[in-house]
Formats: C-alpha cells, sequence, structure tokens
C-alpha cells in the first residue's frame, strides 16, 4: 500500500495546478495521482492553455505555483546545461512581483526584528513599498541620523511557505529519478538539495549582507562599481537596511542616452566586472537580471540585491 506523502493538501494543490497546464502525463508517469488518492481523469484533462507552447505553460504553472517554484524556474532558466533553448528563453521571462504584504503585518515584523518602535529609528518610512516579491518587500526610509536607506523586509510566514514546498519538490525529485529516463543524464535529487540550500539562503539577510560586503571588498579598488553599503546596526535575520543609490537601470537605452552615458564604456565595465568575478575571485552574483543593476553618475554601475551568489572553485576557473 502507497503511503500519502507529508504536507498532503499542499501537494494535492500543486499537483492540481500542473495537471491544469496540462501536465498530467507527466504526473500519471511518477504515480502521482494514485499515491494521492486523485481521480484518474483529473491527470487526463485537456491543458486550459493548450493553445500556448509547452514551455510556456512551463512558466505558467510556476508563476500560479507560488514563490518557490518561481524560484526555481528563474534559477533552471540559468542552466542551459539542463534545458533546451526554447525553455530557456520562456522561463527567464518569470515574474516575481507579487501584491505586497499590509501594512501592518510588515510593520509588525520591522519593530519584531529591530526591537523596538519604527518611529525611534526612522524619521521617515515609506508604507507603500518599492517593489514586492515572492521573499521579501523592499521600502524607501529615511535614518534617525541622516541617511537614506532602503529597507528589505521578510514576508511574515515565508519560511514555512518555502518548507514544505522544498519537501514536496524534493519528493517529486525522488520519484522522478526512480522513474523516468531524465536519471540517466541528470541527478534530479542533487539538483532538488542545491536548489533548496540556495533558496534557504536567501531567507538569511545576514548572509545577502555579508554577500554584500565581500563583493565590495573584492571591488574596493574598481572606482567603475558601487556596492551600497550595508547598515549592519539595524539588520537581522529577517530585515535588512542599505544605503540607497539612485541611477538608471541598465537595459533602459532610452533613458541612457537621454543622460549622455557611453553605452561602450559601461559594457567594458560590465565585461571587467563579469572577468573579475568568474576567473579572478571565484565569487559572482549568480542574479544578474538588469533590475540589480543601475548606472549612476559617471558610467559607476551600482550593484544590489546579493541573495543569490556562486562560488568557483581555483581548479574550476583555470579549466
Amino acid at each position: 500500500m502507497l503511503r500519502p506523502p507529508r504536507h498532503l493538501r499542499r501537494y494535492r494543490e500543486i499537483v492540481r495546478i500542473l495537471a491544469r497546464h496540462g501536465f498530467g502525463d507527466a504526473l500519471s508517469q511518477l504515480g502521482i495521482g494514485r499515491r494521492l488518492g486523485l481521480p484518474v481523469r483529473l491527470l487526463r484533462l485537456d491543458p486550459a492553455d493548450a493553445e500556448i507552447t509547452r514551455p510556456a505553460r512551463v512558466r505558467l504553472a510556476l508563476e500560479e505555483l507560488g514563490p518557490t517554484f518561481i524560484k526555481f524556474g528563474q534559477i533552471i532558466s540559468t542552466r542551459p546545461d539542463l534545458l533546451p533553448p526554447e525553455y530557456i528563453t520562456e522561463l527567464s521571462r518569470l515574474q516575481d512581483d507579487v501584491p505586497p504584504e499590509p501594512w501592518e503585518s510588515i510593520k509588525a515584523c520591522l519593530e519584531e526584528e529591530l526591537g523596538q518602535p519604527i518611529d525611534q529609528v526612522f524619521t521617515s518610512f515609506d508604507t507603500t513599498p518599492m517593489a514586492a516579491a515572492s521573499l521579501g518587500q523592499v521600502h524607501a526610509a529615511t535614518l534617525a541620523d541622516g541617511p537614506e536607506v532602503v529597507v528589505k523586509v521578510q514576508r511574515p510566514g515565508i519560511e514555512h511557505v518555502i518548507d514544505v514546498d522544498l519537501d514536496i519538490l524534493y519528493d517529486l525529485a525522488r520519484v522522478a529519478q526512480r522513474r523516468t529516463p531524465l536519471a540517466q543524464t541528470y541527478d534530479l535529487v542533487e539538483i532538488a538539495e542545491d536548489f533548496a540550500y540556495t533558496l534557504r539562503g536567501e531567507l538569511d539577510y545576514r548572509r545577502e549582507g555579508h554577500n554584500a560586503d565581500r563583493f565590495r571588498g573584492n571591488f574596493q579598488d574598481e572606482p567603475y562599481l558601487y556596492v551600497p553599503q550595508v547598515l549592519w546596526d539595524y539588520s537581522t535575520r529577517r530585515v535588512l537596511v542599505l544605503e540607497r543609490i539612485y541611477g538608471i537601470k541598465i537595459d533602459d537605452l532610452e533613458a541612457l542616452d537621454a543622460a549622455g552615458c557611453d553605452r561602450v564604456e559601461i559594457a567594458r565595465r560590465s565585461a571587467r566586472m563579469i572577468t573579475q568575478e568568474i576567473l579572478e575571485d571565484g565569487f559572482f552574483h549568480a542574479d544578474p537580471h538588469p533590475g540589480n543593476f543601475v548606472v549612476m553618475q559617471d558610467e559607476v554601475i551600482g550593484l544590489m540585491d546579493f541573495g543569490m551568489v556562486g562560488h568557483l572553485a581555483p581548479g574550476d576557473r583555470n579549466d
């Protein structure tokens, strides 16, 4: 007799979403429907979005499944060794923008982490977030002693959501490793474990702050790159306070031209940064999408968001 998995309600929700997007055949191959006690007809449904491509249906399914699966799609979109080009292209479009958390929840989290009322730490705090993503959201503020900052606050309860989904993802990987031809080429369990390690690392904002400090140190002699300072006196596991920097989004070509920026020089500096972080330092920014780069005065590149980083051993860099 099959033993039902943990987190049965969420497991069934995930399977229903995948089936609705046309992946019932893959789930049947894994024997998931029988294990969860779901009707066979559920896995035989025609996809609601049958007119679009299968890679697009993968993206839509991941978006509906929520933060854990969105992050998974974003990470594997950088792995052309794992997926065909059409899937890489589609998954690179994954959006992490979600409705913001209610202000009262964010305020409660902030005051719990800081151990004091907000108005004792900040002279101003914009309750409307600058950006809201799956794991947290970012607010503009001014510290009591003057500096403008951005405050990154983790969504309340997100760690439990992530833990449940990672358990399910790991279970799916184990079953797929036994029952699908993919096991002949990939270690699916190892991929799931690596992803879990990366995502759980993102949930500790102190780690992100230390990554930023290390990156800044590596480039301390390079005036073309700027990494904002971490305000450690106000940063915790769930709150990260950073110096606020201003600039033009690096892919906003029209705005760069209007500001008189030298795009060729920006490209050279970007290439130099990549060369150093990969080949010299072996410590690199692993989430290099345009939203994390701004062009400041004199074509200085401002770099943000060090939640995802990568490491290369000396041997890997020399090959």
